[in-house]
């Protein structure tokens, strides 16, 4: 009976750790980051030719995924071709401050979405997401829709897995993300981030984070 008690208490630890890693991580995960992906994972990707690909990877990081839509429309990918890539590859909407024009964006949202999404801010949890939005959707259409965004992640209090989901950080980052606690400013965080990752990559990364 002590054995069988102690199997179902490790069972359960495991599993509370697991809705513990579910809930905690902030990027939603899924698809490719379009401002950090590898050349050879975006040539791999529907209508990026070789041609698109390089004045991506020359141009990026884009300010969000509208900035980018309209970038790549100028290089010839019609609305329909840039709704397939959005399927496997995106820049994430802000659930906190994504426009109207953002949400829009993501396959399959709608005008219903980008409503629900602005209704519930200030989002704090993927919890809080699956419940607010999965009332409308369902969990499977919840789940397609968090690849597309994040909630934005406190500097000061973030755990070590809030961080690592923001695309392509690693352990570097995530070392020199918690050495400079507290963070107090922007400018501290260009500062310091900077010296590591220059300033393209600073600006990529400050859109994940929030100082609070």
């Amino acid at each position: 009976m002590k054995k069988h008690s102690l199997i179902i208490a490790l069972q359960a630890a495991l599993i509370v750790t697991a809705v513990g890693a579910t809930a905690h991580a902030q990027v939603g995960k899924g698809l490719a980051d379009l401002n950090s992906a590898a050349e050879k994972d975006l040539a791999a990707l529907p209508h990026m030719t070789p041609t698109v690909v390089k004045a991506l990877v020359e141009k990026r990081p884009f300010a969000n995924v509208v900035e980018l839509n309209t970038w790549l429309a100028s290089q010839g990918i019609n609305a329909d071709h840039a709704k397939e890539l959005y399927g496997k590859a995106f820049v994430h909407v802000n659930l906190n401050t994504g426009t109207r024009d953002e949400i829009l964006l993501i396959p399959g949202a709608g005008t219903r979405m980008a409503r629900e999404f602005a209704e519930y801010r200030p989002w704090k949890t993927w919890a809080q997401f699956d419940k607010e939005i999965s009332k409308y959707v369902g969990q499977a259409e919840t789940d397609r829709l968090k690849q597309h965004v994040f909630i934005p992640i406190n500097l000061n209090t973030a755990t070590d897995e809030d961080i690592l989901s923001i695309p392509n950080l690693g352990q570097r980052m995530l070392r020199e993300f918690k050495e400079y606690r507290p963070w107090k400013s922007k400018e501290q965080f260009d500062k310091e981030i900077g010296k590591y990752v220059g300033p393209k990559e600073t600006a990529r990364l400050w859109r994940y984070v929030v100082i609070q």
